[in-house]
Order: structure tokens, then C-alpha cells, then sequence
């Protein structure tokens, strides 16, 4: 299940306001606290990829806050975010995925070894946006 910080303002309303004053309304920038599965990203012959990398899944309302609060649109529409899990916290980009009605959260070698994360662990995330 999901969580999320109870925002200020709805999401559509800090769409309009960031598109229209170009930022996000105090309060905006999350933490928002995700829970789900790992999974690993599949290659185009279904196994997975050399390299393959790791994701968790950001959907639902708290992908929706976090698509009208970002100001920071990077390479690709990813956003940069600031990530924690246990006790690592580190610098990324969401990706965007219209295939998972969200965004994805790479989650790097050196994070899934320090909090011993493996595919199918189910985790708790907070993601904010940089400030």
C-alpha cells in the first residue's frame, strides 16, 4: 500500500499553479513514502538484461503529486529526486513509465547491498524533491 504526506494543495491545482507561475506550491516538494516490491528489468527476450537494473514502482496518487510538484524535469522527463531506504539515502532520477502508470526508482547495486535488498523484497521508500 501506499502513503502518502497529505498535501496542501490537490495535485491537479499544483499542475496548474507550476505550469502557469513555473513552481510548485510550498509544501510541494514531498517527503512522499512508497511501499512495494523490487523488480528486475526484463530484456527485450523476456530474460533478464546484461546489467539489468532494479526498480520499485512509484504509482497511483503519490506519482501524481510527485509529476505536478517536480519543477526539476531532467533528460527523458525523468525527475531528480532524493531517495531513502533504511538508513541510505542517495541522489536519482524517476523515470517516467506510461507501462506502469507511474514512475520508476532505479535502486543501484550499492544501495540494494547496503540495506540487503534483493528482487521481490518489498520496501519502504521516502522520496523528496531536491531542494
Amino acid at each position: 500500500m501506499i502513503h502518502e504526506r497529505a498535501q496542501a494543495v490537490d495535485a491537479d491545482l499544483a499542475r496548474f499553479l507550476r505550469d502557469e507561475l513555473g513552481h510548485a506550491p510550498d509544501g510541494g516538494g514531498g517527503p512522499w513514502s512508497v511501499r512495494g516490491p523490487v523488480w528486475l528489468w526484463q530484456g527485450s527476450d523476456g530474460g533478464p538484461a546484461k546489467g539489468s537494473w532494479y526498480f520499485l514502482t512509484v504509482d497511483g496518487e503519490t506519482a501524481a503529486a510527485i509529476r505536478a510538484a517536480a519543477t526539476n524535469a531532467a533528460a527523458w522527463g525523468s525527475v531528480y529526486v532524493e531517495a531513502s531506504i533504511g538508513s541510505t539515502t542517495w541522489r536519482t532520477s524517476l523515470f517516467p513509465s506510461k507501462a506502469h502508470g507511474g514512475w520508476l526508482l532505479p535502486l543501484k547495486a550499492a544501495v540494494r547491498k547496503a540495506e540487503k535488498i534483493a528482487e521481490g523484497s518489498v520496501i519502504d521508500a521516502v522520496l523528496r524533491l531536491p531542494t
